[in-house]
């Protein structure tokens, strides 16, 4: 009963978008999850994921879209994105490439409890939870990974889904590279003036970009990235001066702040494992790379990893070949790695671009954004690869008259 094909530890979104997309293709799983499913409070979360089209075709594809866009899922047309040492502005909007939406703006619960719901109607997952992982035996042709209930679980492979503080992880011995931004990341939940017209909005301002992203009801959820040492005083601020400082920063392109709820932060690093497979053992999500929230990236490269690995492991099963083994591993890690990496440079390039406040640079970031606005061709590119309509992408997230990837 306890042997298995995967073992996936952390069933959060990621790791269990995996267990999806293998336990659909006919592989036996085991997901082991240390937290159990809360009820439904109805309370909105105020950190959110501005999910890809990518990432809709993945959920689509697994059977668990209609019910994420069926609670309190925004779609959004448009982003407005501006810098606040000058007049550069640049401005995508879908119906220049041809496309309903760009995105959509969606609480983490309602993604997480539709994912649950497949999970469980899928006869060859089984989850495991409460239950929390505490040691792996690493053999030639298979791993056995111990719980904290003293059970035991065999397979061929076992995914490190669990984290940034990935346990499994530091118990394989897999190393990473991590950088300390100084900022953090304040969220919240507020209601503007005006409307938010189905549009994305961000100011780059010197201590980190400052997000508004649209939600239902004319609710927004914000994203200010802030140094860290001024953090604590800004969610301490009194509710009022609050919502003055925050109107202010967004030079109240929306109207004044009208309301707010949730005020919390968390502090932003970047990390990425030197490598993302070793013996029987592979990472995905933040087990394996974290990203500045800048371009809301984060949670749909760990979608495009658990995509890509799904489809690297059956095509492996189906050719009879070791799914487990490193030579096979190692086509999912050559995959992922060098796109994740791509994205992290360039998250931190804008990062640090924008927030150096020396003229020259200042006046060159300026005119790279009004070029690039009006770069019809190089924009529609540019917005494409930002949505996941374009790029070496796993089959999961193809638009369904496209061909599968070739090995």
């Amino acid at each position: 009963m306890n042997q298995f094909d995967v073992i996936i530890i952390g069933g959060g979104i990621v790791g269990a978008t995996a267990a999806c997309a293998l336990g659909t293709a006919g592989l036996a799983v085991a997901v082991v999850e240390a937290r159990v499913p809360v009820a439904d409070t109805g309370v909105r979360d105020a950190r959110v994921f501005a999910i890809t089209r990518a990432s809709e075709r993945i959920f689509s594809a697994l059977g668990a879209w209609d019910a994420i866009s069926a609670r309190d899922s925004c779609a959004f047309r448009e982003m407005r994105v501006w810098d606040a040492g000058g007049s550069g502005a640049i401005h995508f909007d879908c119906a220049d490439i041809g496309e309903p939406f760009l995105g959509h703006i969606i609480e983490p619960r309602f993604i997480q409890a539709a994912l649950l719901d497949r999970l469980q109607a899928l006869d060859d997952v089984q989850l495991f939870c409460p239950a929390q992982f505490r040691d792996i035996e690493i053999d030639e042709d298979q791993v056995t990974v111990s719980l904290d209930d003293a059970s035991r679980l065999t397979a061929g492979l076992v995914v490190a889904a669990d984290g940034a503080h990935s346990p499994l992880r530091e118990r394989l011995g897999m190393q990473v590279r991590a950088h300390d931004y100084q900022q953090s990341g304040l969220v919240a939940l507020v209601k503007t003036e005006h409307g938010h017209q189905e549009t994305a909005w961000q100011r780059f301002l010197p201590g980190g970009p400052l997000a508004f992203l649209p939600m239902s009801g004319g609710w927004s959820s914000i994203v200010w990235t802030l140094p860290s040492v001024e953090v604590e005083r800004v969610l301490t601020l009194d509710r009022d001066v609050f919502h003055d400082a925050l109107g202010e920063a967004f030079e109240f392109r929306l109207g004044r702040i009208t309301d707010s709820e949730q005020r919390k932060a968390f502090p932003l690093r970047r990390l990425h494992a030197t490598h993302y497979i070793s013996e029987r053992a592979v990472l995905i999500g933040d087990a394996a790379h974290t990203i500045h929230p800048l371009a809301g990236q984060g949670v749909n490269l760990g979608l495009l990893d658990a995509a890509a690995l799904a489809e690297v492991v059956t095509e492996a099963q189906a050719r009879g070949k070791d799914a487990g083994g490193v030579p096979v591993l190692r086509r999912y890690e050559r995959w992922r790695r060098g796109d994740n990496q791509l994205m992290m440079s360039a998250m931190d390039a804008f990062n640090l671009l924008f927030s150096n406040t020396r003229p020259p640079l200042r006046w060159a970031r300026n005119l790279g954004l009004s070029l690039m606005d009006t770069a019809g061709p190089a924009k529609d590119v540019l917005m494409r690869h930002a949505m996941g309509l374009e790029g070496d992408l796993p089959a999961l997230a193809r638009a369904p008259k496209e061909e599968s990837r070739t090995a």
